[in-house]
C-alpha cells in the first residue's frame, strides 16, 4: 500500500477550519472546501507525495483489477472527497451516462474548450454521488410534494409571488407543476423583486415554530449569501434534510441538490459534470437543466448501512462506479481491507493504524492499495474504504 496525499480545493463556500482539523493541517483563514482522493485529471492525488495517481494508473492499469477494467477501462471509476460547507453550495444536478456522453460530444462539436466558462460537460461520465455526514449536516435534496410547498408559500403570505410565478403549484399537480414553476423562475426577469418579497415575508416568520419557521429560516440563510438570486425560489421548492453523523443519502442522476452546511464524506463517479441551477455566479444552462433534472417529488431515503464484518459496515448505494465501507476499530483490532480484487482508497479519520509492512496511517492520512494486494490494518481508529462498485 502507498501513502496517498490529498489535493485541496479552496472554493469560496468552504469552511476555514473543518478539513484542516480533520487532516491535522494549520488553519490559515482561507476556505478549504474539499480534499480530493482519486485520479481525476483536473486534481489527482499523489502517491508518496511525488507521483500523480492518474499517471501511476496509466502506467500500471493492472492495479485497477480485471472487473473494473472490463467495465470502465483503464480509469479509476470513483472519486472520494472530504467536503466542508461553510456556506451553501450551488443548486446542481448531474447527468446520466447517456446524457453525459451526448452532452460532451455536442459541446466538443461546437468547439467549446474544456475550460470555457459556458461549458457544462467537462467529460463524458455520469456523476452519481453519495454523502455520509461526519457532523450534523443539512442539505436540500429533490423536490418537496407541491401541495406541501404550496401551503408553506401560502403561510408566508407572498401574494405577488403566488399570483405571478408559482401559480402552477396551485393549479397543477406533481412533476408537471414543479417543472413549469422551475422553468418560469429561472427565465423570469423579475426574480430580484420576488426574492425581496420572500425575504420580507421570511423575516416576519423566522421565529415561527414547525415547518413554516424552518421554511422561512432556509430562505433567509440562502438570501444572506445569494441576494436576489432566482435559485432562492427554486431552493424553496425542495426537501430540507438534516443528517446526523453516520447517516447517508444517495444522489442519483437528475437529483437536484444543494448542501447548506456541515462536513461529510462524499463519493461519486470520477466526473466533473455539474449542471447548475442557481445560487452561483457560474454558467447556468436552463435548457440542459430541464433535460437533466428529475422533477418527480418526494423525500430521498437514507442509504441502508449493512454490517459485513465486526467493525466493518457498507453503505449500500448500488452504483457500479463506487462502493463505500466504514470501519471502526478498537485498540488491537485488525481489519482486512475489503475489495481485494479492486483498487481501493482508505481514508483514516482517527488512528494510528499500521499494516503488515509497518506503514502507519495516522489520523487524517490516506492510502492506495491496488487489486490483488491484501492489506491488514491493526490499531485503534475509524475511517472509510472506497472501491469500484462492480
Amino acid at each position: 500500500m502507498h501513502i496517498l496525499h490529498e489535493t485541496l480545493q479552496h472554493y469560496a463556500w468552504g469552511s476555514t477550519d473543518a478539513i484542516p482539523r480533520l487532516l491535522g493541517l494549520p488553519a490559515t483563514g482561507k476556505p478549504v472546501a474539499e480534499a480530493w482522493y482519486g485520479a481525476h485529471a483536473s486534481a489527482p492525488s499523489r502517491l508518496d507525495d511525488t507521483t500523480p495517481l492518474d499517471g501511476f494508473i496509466a502506467g500500471h492499469p493492472e492495479v485497477l483489477g480485471e472487473q473494473s477494467r472490463a467495465v470502465f477501462g483503464d480509469r479509476l471509476p470513483f472519486l472520494l472527497k472530504l467536503l466542508a460547507a461553510g456556506a451553501p453550495l450551488s443548486l446542481q444536478a448531474h447527468p446520466s451516462r447517456a446524457q453525459a456522453e451526448e452532452g460532451f460530444a455536442r459541446e466538443n462539436a461546437a468547439g467549446l474548450a474544456l475550460d470555457d466558462p459556458a461549458r457544462t460537460y467537462r467529460d463524458d461520465w455520469p456523476k452519481p454521488e453519495m454523502v455520509v455526514a461526519l457532523s450534523d449536516y443539512t442539505a436540500l435534496c429533490g423536490f418537496r410534494d407541491p401541495e406541501e410547498t404550496r401551503r408553506l408559500f401560502d403561510a408566508l403570505g407572498v401574494v405577488r409571488l403566488i399570483g405571478e410565478l408559482i401559480g402552477p403549484l396551485f393549479s397543477r399537480r406533481g412533476a408537471a407543476a414543479l417543472a413549469e414553476v422551475f422553468l418560469d423562475v429561472l427565465r423570469s426577469d423579475d426574480h430580484p423583486e420576488y426574492v425581496l418579497e420572500i425575504t420580507a415575508a421570511a423575516e416576519r416568520h423566522a421565529d415561527d415554530p414547525g415547518p413554516v419557521g424552518e421554511f422561512a429560516r432556509t430562505a433567509l440563510q440562502l438570501v444572506k449569501h445569494y441576494p436576489g438570486d432566482p435559485g432562492v425560489i427554486v431552493a424553496l421548492l425542495m426537501n430540507r434534510l438534516a443528517l446526523r453523523p453516520g447517516e447517508a443519502i444517495h444522489l442519483p442522476a437528475g437529483n437536484l441538490h444543494c448542501y447548506l452546511e456541515g462536513t461529510c464524506i462524499e463519493i461519486m463517479a470520477n466526473s466533473d459534470n455539474v449542471v447548475r441551477g442557481g445560487l452561483t455566479s457560474k454558467h447556468i444552462d436552463v435548457d440542459e437543466l430541464v433535460r437533466v433534472v428529475d422533477f418527480d417529488p418526494g423525500p430521498p431515503d437514507l442509504v441502508p448501512v449493512v454490517t459485513v464484518a465486526p467493525g466493518l459496515s457498507e453503505y449500500a448505494a448500488g452504483e457500479p462506479e463506487f462502493r463505500l465501507w466504514r470501519f471502526d476499530l478498537a485498540d488491537g483490532d485488525t481489519l482486512e481491507l475489503p475489495g481485494t480484487d479492486l483498487a481501493r482508497i482508505v481514508l483514516v479519520l482517527d488512528g494510528p493504524l499500521t499494516d503488515a509492512t509497518g506503514l502507519v496511517l495516522d489520523a487524517g492520512s490516506a492510502g492506495f492499495a491496488g487489486a490483488g494486494e491484501s492489506v491488514r490494518l491493526t490499531g485503534s481508529g475509524r475511517g472509510f474504504v472506497a472501491a469500484a462498485g462492480v
